[in-house]
């Protein structure tokens, strides 16, 4: 077995910006979805939600990923407190590499963050005020910022040829549809966790038209989410068989996640069983109705705030099995 450098620091920088892009590209299409229309009122509750956790995240896990470079350990061993900034050199030297591309789009995305979450920080923010213009500008901006950063949380391990299980173009995929999956269920989360039991979805009822307005919102989200899951248990399909099909290195690597496996159980059981499968049985009981013979859509707020913590929990183990799988089977010679 190969040692493992990459602990929880990294696992959790790629859990965290996952969200925090995720939850922005989320609300920024939510927002923008919602338009002026019967049910902006809904939507505009569920951007906000959104658009306040996304910085927090981004800025949360960034900093997870600055202590990982080893900048602080450095500063306090030798006494150079100037190698506290060591990270800043990512910016210094502009290149085409997946570095550089990732730390100015990781930048970038937490500066649109601060000022789209500024937008939302007012009390009386609301649809039509005087943020409007500026808000709906920088949700134009979060949506492509948002998905960059979470295509290059995957970018960043796959973009290493010695790490057969990590060089896969599929990677870059499976972690943005995982980003935006989970952000999806923080935003779903926070909705269960701060709106009063049925506050949400009489506002909705009295501003819109429809079942689907009758929630708030969270039938758009609720729905949004099974394709994405779905597309996530496709790109989980396709990352297996790239690997499986090839010969050499990384087929011998996937082994690790196929039955049998050391972390097969990890990955089977916490990703797609707990993660995946159970997540998207759930919604698909409240979603069908609402979708096929447009009842109203309503889900008791503790299955809700359940199925956004499995999503939650399968999206952390999703980056723990990746990354602790790529290093326990690597390296091999570039």
């Amino acid at each position: 077995m190969q040692a493992v450098n990459w602990g929880f620091p990294v696992i959790g920088y790629l859990f965290l910006a996952g969200i925090g892009a995720g939850a922005l590209t989320v609300s920024s299409s939510v927002l923008l979805r919602g338009g002026g229309g019967g049910f902006a009122g809904g939507h505009f509750r569920l951007a906000r939600y959104g658009a306040l956790m996304a910085p927090v995240l981004l800025i949360v896990g960034t900093s997870l990923i600055v202590f990982e470079l080893g900048t602080f350990e450095a500063a306090v061993a030798h006494g150079e407190w100037t190698k506290l900034f060591r990270w800043i050199n990512l910016f210094l030297t502009i290149n085409l590499s997946p570095m550089s591309i990732g730390s100015w789009a990781l930048a970038l995305c937490i500066l649109a963050s601060l000022a789209y979450a500024y937008t939302f920080v007012r009390r009386d923010a609301r649809p039509g005020d005087q943020q409007d213009a500026l808000r709906r500008g920088l949700a134009w901006i979060g949506v492509p910022l948002g998905i960059a950063v979470g295509v290059y949380t995957g970018v960043l391990l796959g973009a290493m040829p010695a790490r057969p299980l990590w060089n896969t173009p599929m990677l870059a995929l499976l972690f943005l549809l995982s980003a935006l999956s989970t952000g999806v269920a923080a935003i779903l989360l926070a909705k269960a966790i701060f709106e009063r039991h049925g506050a949400g979805r009489g506002a909705a009822a009295a501003e819109g038209h429809g079942s689907a307005a009758k929630s708030g919102g969270g039938y758009l989200l609720a729905a949004s989410d099974l394709l994405l899951i779905g597309f996530e248990i496709l790109a989980i399909f396709l990352f297996i068989m790239f690997a499986h099909l090839t010969i050499g290195a990384p087929a011998e690597a996937m082994k690790v996640l196929l039955p049998g496996g050391q972390l097969a159980g990890m990955f089977w059981f916490g990703v797609v069983a707990i993660g995946l499968v159970l997540p998207v049985l759930v919604e698909l009981k409240y979603v069908v109705p609402t979708l096929l013979h447009r009842k109203a859509y309503a889900i008791p707020r503790g299955v809700e705030i359940g199925v956004a913590a499995l999503i939650l929990v399968g999206g952390f183990m999703l980056r723990y099995v990746v990354v602790i799988a790529g290093q326990i089977t690597g390296p091999t010679g570039i």
